[in-house]
């Protein structure tokens, strides 16, 4: 399925997906749908189901020396609405995103400030070639194992670094295994690994997000953590899974993915409240997190308001300062699609995204400016109409 948009006063940008099972035949078919003269940019979403040797010499067959970028997901939209087990991707003309590419990798092993020094880096090399570059008129997209559990140190470092340039990103999926995450950046499929890009455009752009939680009135305190792992051991004093479940109003052994989609937890810093959920229950009766932890932390269990009203504002919103967009790459939550199927409304939101020009991916986190987050879409827009 092809997308695109010709008009000289918008980005020239192609949109497609396929859901050819064979690599070759699903690169074939994408790459169909991308071509444009002159391709600066690649972005590419897959489902950790295809064999990435594969995947990767028929990236590299296709595209030649355009630069490709990408993640493994946990589901995957672009022109045709939400997928699974799918490829989807956009191709952006050379001129119309001038940017810089960089993959750091052996997370465990990078702190603050070398992640710092990372991002200021690959800041400068593209202020080399703009040089007027600054938060003004460019933004930054990063990937990153969604298994490393080093979202929080690596956002804070690479936003710290970028010096006020708006920072919005995903961490890669594998289609609920929890087992292997990768990115993909120069014909490389990394773990372990985060890729950053720096990007300016001369077209207006927003970097935005929004999640359809507000918190309620159940206190919850985490007494007892590891947060290393991201795991409370105890809530209130209690036995974490079973205190949750108490919140919640169901018997522990209850508790699965549906439950944690449509019942978060909410964490306040500063005037804004961001959402933290639950992975699962382990057996000795502890919960781990898809986002950071620690003793002392007061959430509150949230209440939901309508999904579907919640995104079309927030994508109306977007609309009205910069234009109708050209192009959204989004990172949307894994919960929130486990929780649309749930509802039924997974076909209505993918109608949405596509009707707005979204190709992204469903997440085990998602980064906003300097904070890693869950349950939340966020994402980078760019309209139409060269900014003056």
């Amino acid at each position: 399925m092809k997308t695109g948009n010709a008009s000289p006063d918008a980005p020239r940008v192609r949109m497609g997906s396929s859901r050819q099972r064979e690599p070759e035949a699903a690169v074939r078919e994408l790459a169909l749908a991308l071509d444009q003269p002159d391709i600066g940019l690649v972005i590419v979403f897959f489902s950790s189901k295809f064999d990435l040797g594969r995947l990767g010499a028929a990236l590299k067959d296709r595209f030649g020396s355009v630069t490709v970028i990408g993640c493994t997901t946990a589901g995957e939209f672009g022109p045709a609405g939400y997928w699974e087990g799918s490829l989807s991707g956009v191709s952006i003309h050379r001129d119309d995103l001038i940017c810089e590419v960089a993959l750091l990798e052996q997370l465990s092993d990078v702190d603050f400030l070398a992640g710092q020094r990372f991002a200021h880096d690959l800041k400068e090399t593209l202020r080399q070639r703009v040089p007027g570059l600054g938060p003004g008129n460019a933004f930054s997209l990063m990937l990153i194992d969604g298994l490393s559990v080093r979202e929080e140190i690596v956002t804070r470092a690479f936003y710290d670094g970028l010096g006020g340039i708006a920072l919005v990103g995903g961490s890669a999926g594998d289609d609920m295994a929890f087992k292997e995450t990768k990115v993909l950046c120069d014909g490389r499929f990394v773990s372990n690994a985060a890729l950053l890009l720096v990007a300016t455009t001369p077209f207006p752009f927003e970097v935005f997000k929004t999640q359809h939680f507000v918190s309620g009135d159940e206190r919850l305190v985490v007494t007892g953590a590891i947060p290393e792992k991201r795991i409370v051991t105890e809530i209130n004093g209690c036995p974490a899974a079973e205190e949750y479940a108490n919140a919640v109003g169901i018997e522990v052994d209850r508790l699965d993915a549906m439950i944690f989609s449509a019942c978060p937890v909410v964490v306040r810093i500063g005037n804004s409240e961001f959402v933290r959920s639950i992975q699962k229950t382990n057996p000795d009766g502890s919960l781990t997190f898809y986002c950071a932890i620690d003793e002392g932390m007061v959430f509150k269990l949230a209440k939901g308001v309508d999904m579907i009203d919640n995104l079309a504002a927030a994508l109306e919103s977007v609309t009205q300062r910069i234009g109708p967009p050209s192009l959204i790459i989004g990172c949307d939550c894994i919960l929130r699609h486990i929780e649309s199927k749930q509802r039924g409304i997974r076909e209505r939101i993918g109608t949405l995204l596509a009707a707005c020009k979204v190709v992204g991916f469903s997440t085990y986190g998602e980064q906003y400016r300097g904070m890693h987050i869950n349950q939340t879409f966020t994402g980078v827009a760019i309209g139409s109409g060269r900014r003056a």
